[in-house]
């Protein structure tokens, strides 16, 4: 009688996850059935913003919802990265993000990596580009080391503070032989402030890459001197890459989607192949490298698992030259 009733409540117990799960399996299979945010951990009007939100939007139309960015800056791009990591893991919250993920732990201003998240897909790779306004003396990025010897101490390069740009300079300065002790390296918490202080001259030098500063140089008040690629940019067929001068420096921001850790593999997978469509838009594809001096790379699954291990080992490995306090 005993086994008789043990086995009865088995079954019943059985028959309950069984139904749970095609539940489950139907929710996600209808997935999405609502908006999908996605947390843009920047102000907007920077690279990160301006692709993000130029992909998402082709996405959407193979999504079948609108997927809406919303713009979460501040504490060094963790305030966005932070809330998605925390957020319910059924596939409305989102994170466009990129390198800055790992950086922040290296930094020290969070306690989590790339591992806090369900990464979805690797979206572009964005060439960036050492920067100064109109009226600078230095013309291009080779000339940058001299002006830092002609002026120790005073010459001073814009970064947020553990993000790419601020690993871009350590890695600039040491390809172009500048002690990080003659120069100043000055915060801020976004891009479209460091635009204002480079428009205002507060600051000597800027990195910035075609989605962020292309206007600027087509309009003449900013001057790019150099890609930091191995060939030109079709964007910018004037200006020469950082190895034609002489520094041996290629330097990309890598930007992927993430989600909260626990989000069903199905629903990682309906989001991967709505943006994997959209980058087989060849107009899109043609503004993505013309317009914005990106890369379309679309990398999913273990693929992008393996792409972001290494990823975090290279930069752990050049963090060590780093001083984030600096």
């Amino acid at each position: 009688m005993t086994r008789n009733k043990l086995t009865f409540t088995t079954t019943i117990a059985a028959i309950g996850l069984a139904s749970s799960l095609a539940l489950t399996s139907t929710a996600q299979a209808d997935y999405p059935e609502q908006d999908i945010r996605l947390v843009i951990p920047y102000g907007p009007g920077g690279a990160t913003d301006i692709i993000f939100r130029l992909i998402s939007q082709e996405a959407e139309k193979h999504l079948g919802e609108s997927v809406v960015p919303v713009n979460m800056a501040g504490a060094g791009a963790t305030l966005g990265s932070r809330h998605v990591k925390d957020a319910h893991p059924d596939g409305y919250t989102l994170l466009g993000s990129h390198d800055t993920i790992a950086l922040s732990k290296l930094a020290g201003t969070v306690d989590y990596s790339y591992d806090a998240f369900e990464p979805i897909a690797l979206l572009t790779q964005t060439i960036n580009i050492p920067t100064t306004h109109a009226d600078h003396p230095v013309q291009s990025a080779d000339e940058i080391a001299d002006y830092v010897r002609e002026n120790p101490g005073e010459v001073r390069f814009s970064m947020i503070p553990s993000s790419t740009d601020h690993f871009f300079w350590a890695q600039f300065f040491d390809a172009a032989g500048i002690d990080m002790a003659d120069v100043r390296l000055v915060g801020y918490p976004d891009t479209g402030e460091q635009v204002s202080a480079l428009m205002a001259k507060e600051i000597d030098f800027a990195m910035f890459n075609l989605p962020s500063g292309g206007a600027f140089y087509e309009d003449g008040t900013f001057r790019p001197l150099g890609v930091a690629h191995p060939e030109r940019l079709d964007g910018l067929p004037d200006t020469p890459t950082l190895r034609e001068q002489g520094i041996e420096l290629d330097h990309s921001t890598s930007r992927g989607l993430f989600a909260p850790k626990g989000t069903p593999q199905e629903v990682l997978d309906s989001v991967a192949e709505a943006y994997s469509k959209a980058l087989e838009n060849e107009t899109l594809q043609g503004r993505i490298e013309s317009e914005f001096g990106s890369v379309a790379r679309f990398l999913a699954g273990d693929d992008y698992r393996e792409f972001l291990d290494q990823n975090e080992t290279g930069l752990t490995a050049a963090a060590q030259s780093i001083d984030f306090q600096n």
